[in-house]
C-alpha cells in the first residue's frame, strides 16, 4: 500500500506584549517559583517520553497482511510503451477491447512491513482486507525470497499461459515433464526420483499432465506402469496411486514443465508478480492468434491460475481483485469456481461475475459478451 506523507511547514507562533508589562527592576526583585513547580516539569518530561515511546512502538511492524485492491492491465494494451503480449513468427491479429488482469496490493511481511497504523487504517476500510502474517509467509521468509518466488511463479504462469492457449487453439508444441520432487508421503517413494523424465505411462505417450491424470482415473486406483528417462536410460516402475485430498488418484510427484513452442510469444509486464494472472494472459493469447476481437470492445477482467492443460485454479483476494475491476471499468469479471466461496457477498455493483473452471469456459463467456448475446445464462457464484 503506497502511503504520502503530508508535507508538514514549519510552526511559528508571535505573540504582542504589553509594554506596560516590561519592567527594568533588578532580577532580585522577580518572586520566588511557586511550590510544586519541580513536581509539575517533571509530570510534563514523563508525559512527553511516554507520548513519544507510544509513537515509537505504534511505528514498529506488525505481524500483520493487508491487501488492497490494486492496478489491472489489460493484456491486449501496453505496459509502458510496450505490448502487453507480442507474437512473432506466426501471424496475429492485434485485438481491441481489455481483458484485464487484476492486482493485490499486499502491505506487510517481509517485503514491505506493516505498522498499527496501517492496520488500524485497514480496519476501517471495508475494501481492505486483514490476515496473521502466517498465513501469508511462511515463517522466516525473506524479502529476497518472497521477490523470487514472485517471478518464478510469473514464469511459470506465463509459459502454462502459452501452452493452454495454444493447445485450446490445436496448434502442436512440445511437452515434457520432470520430476521436480515428491509428496510426504508419496506412492512413487523409491520408485520414480527427482530428475527423472516422464515417458509413458501404460504404454501412452506422456505429452501432457491430462494424459497421466486420465490414466490413473481409468485405472480407478489400480498399479500404473511408469516409464522414465533417468540418467540418459528408459526405466519402468511399477506404481500403485493414491488419491489425494481433491479425491483423484494422483502418482505423489512434483512435476515442472519444459516447453518448446513452434513461435514466440512474449509477454512484458514489470512489477507484478505471482502465478494468478495465469488465466487472463492465456485469454490474451487467444485473442491475440485469432482473427476479430473476442471480446467486441467490451471491458473484461478476470483472474486464475492456468495449468498448461487449461484449468483454471484458485487465487488470493479476489474480493480485492473484484473491487479494482470495477473502479477501472470493467462489466464483467472471470472468477475461478474454487473462489466462489470468497466471492459471494463481495460483488461490487454493476459487476456481473462468471464463473470459470477452464481456458474454454472462460473464452466462450467473453465471445458471448463480445457478439452482444445474452450472458444471463452464463454460470455464476452462488451461495448454493
Amino acid at each position: 500500500m503506497l502511503t504520502s506523507p503530508s508535507p508538514e511547514g514549519p510552526f511559528t507562533s508571535r505573540q504582542s506584549q504589553d509594554p506596560r508589562l516590561v519592567s527594568d527592576a533588578d532580577s532580585s526583585q522577580v518572586p520566588p517559583a511557586p511550590p510544586g513547580n519541580g513536581r509539575y516539569m517533571i509530570m510534563v518530561i514523563s508525559g512527553l517520553l511516554a507520548l513519544g515511546l507510544g509513537i515509537g512502538a505504534a511505528a514498529l511492524p506488525v505481524p500483520y497482511v493487508i491487501e488492497s485492491a490494486g492496478p489491472t492491465f489489460n493484456t491486449l494494451g501496453k505496459d509502458g510503451d510496450k505490448p502487453v503480449i507480442s507474437i512473432s513468427g506466426h501471424e496475429a491479429f492485434p485485438a481491441k477491447g481489455n481483458l484485464d488482469l487484476t492486482t493485490v496490493v499486499m502491505t506487510g511481511g517481509p517485503k514491505t512491513p506493516a505498522t498499527i497504523f496501517d492496520v488500524f487504517r485497514a480496519w476501517l476500510d471495508s475494501s481492505k482486507a486483514i490476515y496473521p502474517e502466517e498465513l501469508i509467509y511462511p515463517k522466516g521468509t525473506t524479502a529476497e525470497q518472497t521477490v523470487q518466488q514472485g517471478e518464478i511463479d510469473m514464469q511459470t504462469s506465463q509459459e502454462n499461459a502459452v501452452a493452454a492457449a495454444l493447445r485450446q487453439l490445436d496448434i502442436p508444441f512440445e511437452q515434457r515433464l520432470d520430476v521436480a520432487g515428491l509428496s510426504d508421503p508419496s506412492p512413487s517413494a523409491g520408485k520414480i526420483k527427482e530428475g527423472d523424465r516422464l515417458k509413458t505411462i501404460n504404454g501412452k505417450a506422456i505429452t501432457s499432465m491430462a494424459v497421466v491424470q486420465a490414466e490413473l482415473a481409468a485405472g480407478a486406483g489400480a498399479p500404473v506402469a511408469v516409464e522414465v528417462e533417468r540418467n540418459g536410460a528408459l526405466v519402468t516402475e511399477t506404481v500403485t496411486p493414491t488419491k489425494n485430498q481433491a479425491d483423484r488418484y494422483v502418482l505423489g510427484v512434483l512435476l515442472s514443465s519444459d516447453f518448446t513452442f513452434p513461435f514466440d510469444v512474449s509477454i512484458s509486464l514489470d512489477n507484478v508478480g505471482g502465478p494468478s494472472a495465469g488465466m487472463m494472459f492465456a485469454l490474451g493469447i487467444v485473442d491475440n492468434l485469432t482473427p476479430g476481437d473476442l471480446t467486441g470492445g467490451k471491458h473484461i477482467a478476470g483472474t486464475g491460475t492456468i495449468t498448461a492443460d487449461g484449468n483454471v485454479g484458485a487465487i488470493g483476494g479476489i474480493a480485492q481483485k473484484m473491487i479494482g475491476a470495477r473502479q477501472h471499468g470493467a462489466t464483467m469479471f472471470l472468477a475461478p469456481a474454487a473462489n466462489c466461496s470468497d466471492v459471494v457477498g463481495h460483488v461490487p455493483d454493476g459487476l456481473q461475475i462468471v464463473k470459470v473452471e477452464t481456458l474454454a469456459d472462460a473464452t466462450a463467456a467473453v465471445e458471448r459478451l463480445g457478439a452482444g448475446q445474452d450472458t444471463a445464462g452464463l454460470p455464476t457464484c452462488t451461495n448454493n
